[in-house]
């Protein structure tokens, strides 16, 4: 309220003979404040919930209807395998008709599984490895999709890999990524004979030295290679795009474990709440996605599955504060 204005009004009330209401006028102007607009809410989720492909690949569905079961189930996001993609171009589909599909069901193609040989020695290997990697990620660019897996794919069977090499060699498909939008992450294979440890996976992404490196855990990988999880709370949570979520059952040690034993989230006895809760610390939602195996559950009806592991995911995310 401006003085003149205040002045004005004082002058007609003593005419009019309220004078007596000048303190209150007086104070009103003191106190007089601008609206205050009602906090915006910024509360965003800690997860988001997306089904790989492997859990209901069994049923032998066709690509399409795994993405249409994908979403039914009420998925945000869905994982594909570089193999089903080829098979779907290979039989007649189009990246377009996909592309159409994807957008229709509102759902995104947040990873690929590929198997590039692309941290072995052998030159050529790793030449043909990088062909390969480049063709796969101008097909996911063209879907929308930003990440593919990056397992140690070739190396597997004797051990002994010069770590310092691989960081080397993840650095040239980084640098792959970069030019085509769709970036590699680094997966730990606990059955692997190199990077079966979340230690050594945690030391290549670091020898490669690119900003903004993405690693790939997995519950059942950190069990079957011994990583154990009590180190979880050494990483940055937000190194860590995609966790692959799965549980491990108490009457199998790690040693003989295997891909189809993989069980439920939370039917299991890993730490999973543990996990969770570190992963909840990220400056963007972590993406769950629902990695299993299993030919029990292959024999069941694919949307009942994937609508179980969905709700046993999200009942695990909301205990989480």
């Amino acid at each position: 309220m401006k003085q003149s204005s205040l002045s004005s009004r004082r002058d007609y009330l003593k005419k009019i003979g309220y004078t007596a209401a000048l303190p209150f006028i007086s104070a009103c102007a003191v106190e007089e404040k601008p609206i205050q607009e009602p906090p915006i809410k910024t509360d965003k989720p800690k997860f988001l919930f997306s089904l790989n492909t492997s859990t209901i690949k069994g049923q032998q569905l066709g690509f399409m209807e795994e993405i249409e079961i994908t979403a039914k189930a009420g998925y945000d996001a869905i994982e594909i395998w570089i193999n089903g993609l080829q098979k779907y171009l290979e039989e007649g589909g189009s990246l377009q008709d996909l592309n159409k599909k994807l957008k229709a069901l509102n759902l995104e193609v947040v990873n690929a599984i590929g198997f590039a040989q692309w941290i072995v020695d052998d030159e050529n290997t790793r030449n043909n490895a990088l062909a390969q990697l480049k063709k796969e990620m101008d097909m996911l660019a063209e879907i929308g999709c930003k990440r593919i897996a990056a397992p140690p794919a070739g190396a597997t069977k004797e051990p002994g890999l010069d770590l310092n090499k691989a960081g080397d060699r993840f650095q040239e498909i980084l640098n792959l990524g970069k030019t085509t939008g769709v970036i590699p992450q680094l997966e730990v294979w606990g059955f692997s004979a190199n990077l079966n440890k979340l230690s050594e996976v945690l030391y290549v992404a670091a020898e490669a030295d690119i900003e903004n490196t993405r690693i790939l855990p997995d519950i059942y990988h950190l069990y079957k290679g011994n990583s154990g999880y009590n180190s979880i709370h050494l990483l940055n949570p937000d190194a860590i795009d995609i966790f692959h979520l799965n549980d491990v059952p108490a009457s199998i040690d790690s040693a003989t474990i295997e891909d189809k034993d993989r069980v439920y989230p939370g039917d299991g006895i890993a730490p999973i709440n543990k996990v969770l809760s570190h992963l909840a610390k990220g400056k963007a939602p972590t993406i769950l996605s629902l990695e299993l195996f299993n030919p029990e559950y292959w024999k069941e009806d694919a949307l009942s599955v994937a609508e179980k592991g969905l709700q046993k995911m999200q009942q695990l995310a909301n205990q989480i504060a």
